[in-house]
């Protein structure tokens, strides 16, 4: 019998927003109904719970508390396929510092005062009272998973949860403002459109781009696809009504552009996402 989701409602019970996760401890991608947030997505991003899609879509922002969908039949039939549970560490008000190696853990031992500690396959998670922005690399093998971000339980834990650091915040500041080359002005024109408008307010779009924003900065692999697929995603549901504008597209490309991606590849995944969706 598969334990995952009698687990899940365990830790539901105790406060802790929970997802199911694959076998590659990816997050279920959206269906059909939510692509290019064509289901308007949730008011408020920045909390645990479910848009009005019944299924678990939308990664981190679909990880809920809610045992009515926890055993929905929707759920239920992604808890079958799921190999393991994710959590919202923000929603549950934790940040959760990701070792991802013996030496990342040394370091973490040297410098990070004692805290609740889980093991990892490859290193462990140090666990925090408190929340605040999710950052990846923060330094050689370190990730910070707290708002808008997600982790895999994998147990309880050792050792007595400490108040968040400010040790752990300096490390996201640090990042933030580390050298990047500097992103170049978007070089293609926004779609003409003329089609219909199917946007309820300009916030519908506005919460489109945010989170395709998002999704690019969040990416830990993988950045080609990402930014491709969030690229066509967003064309999906703006690009034929004229309301997208260069300024949204040059956010998107330094987003792109941020994690690492040229002027000339941003062009090119624009290009190949508008010609597979023929614009």
């Amino acid at each position: 019998m598969n334990s995952i989701p009698t687990t899940a409602l365990g830790l539901a019970e105790h406060g802790l927003p929970v997802l199911p996760l694959l076998a590659d401890k990816r997050p279920f991608g959206n269906c059909r109904a939510c692509e290019g947030l064509a289901c308007g997505g949730r008011p408020n991003m920045a909390a645990p719970g479910p848009c009005a899609c019944p299924w678990p879509c939308h990664g981190w922002a679909a990880a809920t508390t809610d045992p009515a969908v926890l055993t929905s039949p929707q759920w239920t039939a992604a808890w079958r396929r799921a190999r393991t549970i994710g959590y919202h560490p923000g929603g549950a008000g934790v940040t959760v510092v990701d070792l991802d190696n013996p030496t990342a853990v040394d370091w973490a031992r040297t410098t990070l005062p004692p805290t609740t500690t889980v093991a990892t396959t490859r290193g462990q998670h140090w666990i925090y009272r408190g929340t605040m922005r999710s950052v990846n690399a923060v330094r050689a093998g370190v990730d910070i998973k707290s708002l808008m971000s997600y982790a895999r339980w994998l147990a309880p834990g050792a050792g007595t949860l400490a108040e968040l650091p400010d040790v752990v915040r300096a490390l996201a500041e640090k990042k933030s403002t580390s050298v990047r080359p500097t992103p170049r002005a978007v070089t293609v024109p926004a779609p003409a459109g003329g089609g219909q408008c199917p946007h309820r307010s300009p916030a519908y779009l506005e919460q489109g781009i945010a989170m395709a924003e998002q999704r690019i900065t969040g990416a830990a692999s993988a950045i080609h696809t990402t930014v491709y697929r969030t690229f066509l995603a967003v064309l999906s549901a703006h690009g034929r009504c004229g309301c997208l504008t260069e300024a949204h597209i040059g956010r998107l490309f330094t987003a792109a552009q941020a994690k690492g991606e040229s002027p000339r590849h941003c062009t090119t995944a624009w290009s190949n996402a508008s010609k597979a969706l023929g614009m």
